[in-house]
């Protein structure tokens, strides 16, 4: 058995946001391989993300963004508790959210929010432009509609400070930390000299 450092298990519980028998199992389980153990790890963490997914949100901060004196945001981010609320970590999200918002225009927080006949617009164009098979239709169709929404969507937007991963997968691995869910419940922008358009 690999030797296993209590240094490694306190620092992999600190970066994946799970418990010390979990951080010490992940790392016995990898042979003491501290990469591979922390990479199955967040894999685990984000699972624990998903099921606080339909936790309540009641508490939380408006945070704002202003760049350049021409474009500003506010950010309206939920959390479970105060205590969450009050972390620096948690105001260092609702900061870097806020600068995502301002950077990339996004006009919804999900594709729950985007409204029904806009949906309907964009499918029926989509339909009259399709040229695939026939039997893929509605999976081909829906992809595109996914890709269509993908910049307007702030939860589907590339992350600005780490393309590789979206918006959502950035706050999952923020719920994986905190062990609360969050939620954004809404935001602003405004860009001198021009009028926001709902699409």
């Amino acid at each position: 058995m690999a030797n296993i450092s209590i240094e490694d298990i306190k620092k992999l519980k600190e970066l994946s946001g799970v418990g010390l028998t979990d951080a010490k199992n992940a790392l016995v389980e990898a042979n003491g391989d501290f990469d591979k153990a922390l990479e199955a790890m967040r894999k685990k963490g984000l699972t624990k993300a998903e099921k606080r997914g339909d936790r309540e949100t009641r508490e939380g901060l408006v945070d704002s963004y202003v760049h350049d004196g021409r474009i500003a945001a506010i950010v309206e981010v939920n959390c479970e508790t105060s205590f969450v609320a009050k972390t620096d970590e948690f105001k260092d999200l609702a900061h870097k959210l806020a600068m995502q918002v301002a950077s990339m225009s996004p006009l919804y927080v999900s594709e729950d929010d985007i409204p029904e006949d806009v949906k309907a617009t964009k499918m029926k164009e989509l339909e009259e432009n399709f040229k695939g098979p026939e039997k893929m239709k509605e999976q081909i169709l829906g992809g595109q509609m996914k890709k269509s929404f993908a910049d307007k969507v702030l939860l589907l937007q590339p992350y600005i400070l780490d393309d590789s991963k979206t918006v959502e997968a950035f706050i999952k691995e923020a719920i994986a930390k905190t062990g609360e869910n969050i939620t954004v419940r809404q935001f602003k922008r405004i860009e001198l000299g021009v009028t926001e358009q709902y699409i």
